[in-house]
C-alpha cells in the first residue's frame, strides 16, 4: 500500500538487482527511463543540480513536440554520462523517492543504464584501466617522482600525450603518488592517551586507496587524532571500496571487491572494533551501497552496521565521553565544503560540527556540490562542465577569502581550488585541507607546513 500524501517516511533504497536478467535488458532499461524522465520533466526541482537534468530538460525542450515522447532513445546516453553518482537529487531534492508511490531512484536508474551500455561494450579499455585504482597505485609507488612529473599540470611534454591517449583533460589537476603507502607506514602502532575520555576505544581505520596511495598525510592525521583521543588505531587497506567501477557500472566487480574486503575485516568486526573510513565515498560505499548489491551476504551487512564516517565517529566520541582536551585557535578561518557523499549518508553535517569544536573558529559551509564527480571530473569531454558545476562554489570561496579551505573529499578541495584559480588566481589558497587535518594543527599534533 503506498504512503499516504504528506508521508513523513525516511526515503528508502531498494537493493539492486543486477544479478536478474531484466536489470541490463535494454527494452526494460528504456522504458523505465522513459517512466522516470516524464516525471522528471514535469518536476524540474533537480535543474541545478548535477549536468544530467539540464541535458534532459534541454533534450525535452528542443524535441519537435516539446515533450518527451519525440526524443529519441538513443539520445539518453549523453544524459545518464552526466550523473555523477552524488546522490543529492535522491537525498534532497526529489519528492518521489521511494516509498513514495513514483518510485524514483535517479541515480540508480543512471547506475543501471551504464551498467546496460558497458554489457554493450561502451566501456573504453582505456577507462577501465583508469579505474584500476590498486593495481594503478602499486605500479605508480615504484617511482613515483616520474609519475608526479608526468601528470604534473603544465608539462607541457606528458599531459598533451595523457589527454590524447587516456583522455584525461590536460589542465585537470591529478592526485600524487608516493613511494611508501599509509598502511606500509603505519605499520608501527601509536600509543593511545591513557589520559582520554576515550582511553580503551579500538578502532579500524580503512584506508582508502586514495589515502593509501595519494595522501597518507590525511591518514597520519586520523591516526594521531585518534590516538590522542585515546583510541587504538589499527590501519588496514584490504582493497578498493569499488566507486570507480561503479561509475563505469562494472557492478559485478565492486560485488567481488566488497564480499572480499568484508570477508577479510570480519575478524575486526567479530572483535567489536569500529571501522572508520576518512573519505566519505568509501564510507558511503561501505555503509550503503555495498549491501544494496549484495543483500545477503552477512559479512558485508555487518560492516555496514559497524562503519563510520571519520568526523561521524568523532562527534561519537565527543558527545560521550567527550574528547581530550588542548584544542587551540586557528587564525584566519575555514572555507569548508560538504562533500555530497558525506551529505548523502543522511548523518548531518558532522566535520562541520567537529570543526566547531575548534575555538574560536571562524567558519563558512558551503553545501554545494563541487562538480568534480570522482573519475569523471577529470577526462577532457567533462572537465569544462565539471568547472561550471562548481563554480558556485569556488565563488563563494573566494569571496570569502579564508586561510583554510576545507572538504572531506580531497578531490572536491582540489577542484575547488581550480575553480577559484580560474575566477582570481590572486585568491586560490597554497593548499587545500581535510577535516582532520585541521583538528590535529589545532591539537599541534601536525604542523602547518609538513
Amino acid at each position: 500500500m503506498p504512503p499516504r500524501e504528506g508521508s513523513l517516511e525516511p526515503p528508502l533504497r531498494h537493493p539492486i538487482d543486477w544479478r536478474d536478467a531484466s536489470y541490463t535488458d535494454p527494452t526494460a532499461v528504456e522504458a523505465e527511463l522513459r517512466r522516470v524522465f516524464d516525471i522528471c520533466h514535469g518536476c524540474r526541482r533537480c535543474f541545478n543540480l548535477c549536468d544530467s537534468f539540464p541535458r534532459l530538460f534541454d533534450l525535452i525542450d528542443k524535441a519537435p513536440t516539446g515533450e518527451l515522447d519525440s526524443v529519441a532513445s538513443e539520445d539518453f546516453g549523453p544524459v545518464a554520462e552526466a550523473c555523477t553518482l552524488c546522490d543529492m537529487c535522491f537525498m534532497t531534492k526529489c519528492p518521489y523517492v521511494p516509498p513514495h508511490e513514483f518510485n524514483l531512484d535517479f541515480p540508480h536508474l543512471m547506475l543501471r543504464a551504464r551498467a546496460t551500455a558497458a554489457k554493450q561494450g561502451g566501456a573504453s579499455w582505456m577507462a577501465k584501466q583508469l579505474t584500476a585504482t590498486d593495481r594503478n597505485g602499486k605500479l605508480a609507488s615504484l617511482a613515483p617522482a616520474v609519475v608526479n612529473w608526468a601528470s604534473r599540470r603544465g608539462n607541457a611534454l606528458t599531459r598533451p600525450a595523457l589527454e590524447a591517449i587516456a583522455g584525461i583533460d590536460r589542465d585537470a589537476a591529478l592526485p600524487k603518488f608516493h613511494s611508501r603507502t599509509f598502511v606500509s607506514e603505519a605499520a608501527e602502532p601509536l600509543a593511545p592517551n591513557v589520559r582520554a575520555p576515550g582511553y580503551g576505544r579500538q578502532a579500524l581505520l580503512f584506508a582508502t586507496c586514495f589515502v593509501n596511495y595519494n595522501d597518507p598525510a590525511i591518514g597520519r592525521a586520523a591516526r594521531a587524532v585518534l590516538a590522542h583521543n585515546g583510541v587504538a588505531v589499527e590501519a588496514s587497506y584490504p582493497g578498493c571500496c569499488g566507486m570507480p567501477q561503479l561509475e563505469q557500472g562494472n557492478i559485478a566487480r565492486v560485488a567481488d571487491s566488497a564480499a572480499r574486503v568484508a570477508k577479510v575485516l570480519r575478524p575486526a568486526l567479530d572483535a567489536g572494533l569500529a571501522v572508520i573510513a576518512p573519505i566519505p565515498s568509501c564510507a558511503l560505499m561501505l555503509k550503503f551501497e555495498w549491501p544494496l548489491i549484495l543483500p545477503d551476504n552477512d559479512d558485508v551487512r555487518g560492516l555496514a552496521k559497524a562503519t563510520r564516517d571519520l568526523p561521524q565517529y568523532l562527534m561519537e566520541l565527543a558527545k560521550s565521553p567527550g574528547l581530550a582536551p588542548g584544542l587551540k585557535p586557528l587564525p584566519g578561518g575555514v572555507t569548508m565544503q560538504l562533500a555530497c557523499h558525506a551529505r548523502a549518508q543522511n548523518m548531518g553535517a558532522k566535520a562541520a560540527e567537529l570543526l566547531r569544536l575548534i575555538p574560536e573558529i571562524e567558519l563558512t559551509v558551503i553545501e554545494r556540490c563541487s562538480g568534480h564527480g570522482g573519475a569523471w571530473g577529470v577526462l577532457k569531454d567533462n572537465f569544462s562542465t565539471a568547472l561550471k558545476i562548481g563554480q558556485p562554489v569556488a565563488a563563494k570561496a573566494a569571496s570569502e577569502t579564508r586561510k583554510y579551505l576545507v572538504s572531506e573529499c580531497p578531490l572536491a578541495a582540489e577542484h575547488i581550488r581550480q575553480g577559484i584559480e580560474r575566477l582570481d588566481a590572486a585568491k586560490m589558497p597554497a593548499r587545500s585541507w581535510h577535516p582532520i587535518e585541521l583538528m590535529a594543527l589545532s591539537y599541534g599534533l601536525i604542523e602547518e607546513g609538513a
